[in-house]
């Protein structure tokens, strides 16, 4: 399936810069490339990315892409990796705090390669921005500096593509087996990435809520009023229209799902996470089963209940946990059997 939305503009002269590599990372397993997407425009914004490749797997090698809240530092607690300067989501907490959720050691063993590039260095995620395209944007237009109705996920999403356009050239990794992971509002933009780039192959919004794969008329949780006052710069101005209208949304979430297919997408939440909806992210899925039959695709695999601590592996694969809002070793488990079956 095809999605189009419209996404910021990429500026002229796109580069990356190696800027520092090893090849003993993650105890010797890994070898570590931290790379710099810039642009002709020195005004414009650059995003840092790390990628992680297994010593020991010979040729190219699938790779989860993950965007994250904090810099690329918070994954591991090697001091090669430089600090992330600037705007910070406020739970970042610095060098190392994200290690045991992201699970870089185990998804190496595995033989996947891991990326990962901040939201930030995107777009900022606060309505007084000073920072990311859509900033650039406004000084290149000589516009008013966009606030809340700016569309920050879709910002994020399009700096996903700019990840993989680098991965694609990247000489250890297979560019036809990139997966894109985020959890919470990183998974909003993570769904938005894979239903707007046929070049990644594996979607996994991970907890995304309201604005991701739960739906927008949902009552539980999460709605499109909380996110509309809370964050009125995810989204842009029409979406205020449907704040307390959400009926009349000429479309919702499991459309956008839907243009993943045939690609394999994996819906994962958690017992406790009632504000994601994670009941009505799997209704969604179900919903969006149509387009992968219409595709030929017919090994959805969803099951009618969902079982707590078992991932299913069909095309449209569902996962939930005891626990709540976060990224932990069980979410890796079950996204590395994921990738296993269809990466």
């Amino acid at each position: 399936m095809r999605c189009t939305v419209p996404l910021p503009a990429t500026p002229p002269g796109m580069a990356f810069e190696v800027t520092s590599e090893f090849k003993d990372a993650l105890g010797g397993a890994a070898t570590c490339r931290i790379v710099r997407i810039h642009f002709d425009d020195a005004d414009a914004p650059s995003i840092q990315l790390v990628l992680f490749t297994p010593i020991k797997r010979r040729g190219k090698v699938p790779c989860f892409l993950t965007l994250g809240f904090c810099g690329n530092d918070s994954l591991t607690e090697d001091v090669r990796i430089p600090e992330r300067t600037g705007w910070n989501f406020g739970s970042c907490k610095g060098r190392g705090s994200l290690a045991a959720g992201w699970q870089l050691e185990r998804t190496i063993a595995r033989g996947y390669a891991v990326a990962h590039i901040c939201y930030a260095d995107i777009d900022e995620d606060r309505v007084d921005h000073e920072g990311g395209i859509r900033a650039w944007e406004d000084r290149s237009a000589g516009k008013p500096k966009q606030t809340i109705n700016r569309g920050s996920v879709a910002a994020w999403a399009w700096g996903v593509h700019r990840a993989v356009d680098y991965l694609v050239t990247d000489a250890k990794v297979n560019e036809k087996r990139i997966a894109i992971m985020g959890h919470s509002r990183n998974g909003k933009a993570a769904l938005l990435a894979g239903a707007t780039d046929e070049r990644i192959a594996l979607v996994i919004p991970h907890q995304s809520g309201c604005g991701g794969a739960a739906p927008s008329r949902g009552a539980i949780g999460e709605k499109v009023s909380d996110i509309n006052k809370r964050f009125p710069h995810w989204f842009n101005a029409k979406f205020k229209a449907y704040s307390d209208a959400t009926d009349r949304l000429p479309f919702d979430q499991h459309h956008v799902i839907a243009c993943i297919a045939p690609r394999p997408v994996l819906i994962s939440n958690a017992v406790q996470d009632t504000w994601a909806n994670l009941d009505g992210q799997f209704e969604a899925l179900r919903a969006a089963q149509p387009a992968w039959a219409l595709l030929g695709k017919h090994d959805s695999g969803i099951p009618a209940t969902v079982e707590q601590g078992k991932v299913s592996l069909g095309r449209q694969g569902t996962f939930l946990r005891p626990g709540v809002h976060a990224v932990t070793a069980d979410d890796w488990a079950a996204f590395l059997d994921f990738a296993d079956r269809w990466l």
